[in-house]
């Protein structure tokens, strides 16, 4: 997602403060709705509230709503095929992930 989101225009500073994005001004109220949905929607068990849906609604279309489920249900497949089989990651996604989530705390490198 980092590289796509550089490839598609983002800015360092929305980067650097996605996990930080209710605090943050590089976010719209939209965008904020979406995050929120979309962290609360890859927890197991799922997060999702009536506020967060509510919320999500006030902003998006049905079928807007549809597309963004499309791709949190696609990265969790993804994330659980990968991490499960192993799969190695090439050095530009290790390099961009560990750039922008290393100050959180997050873990990025390869399965080996």
């Amino acid at each position: 997602m980092i590289l796509a989101s550089e490839r598609f225009g983002a800015s360092p500073e929305r980067l650097m403060e996605v996990h930080f994005y209710e605090d943050s001004d590089h976010f719209t109220e939209a965008e904020k709705a979406a995050l929120a949905f979309g962290r609360a929607a890859a927890e197991v068990p799922n997060g999702v509230t009536e506020e967060m849906i509510t919320r999500l609604k006030a902003h998006w279309s049905e079928g807007d709503i549809v597309e963004i489920m499309g791709v949190i249900a696609l990265f969790g497949y993804l994330n659980r095929w990968n991490d499960s089989m192993k799969t190695t990651l090439e050095d530009k996604p290790i390099d961009a992930g560990k750039k922008h989530l290393g100050a959180t705390g997050w873990s990025v490198g390869r399965h080996q």
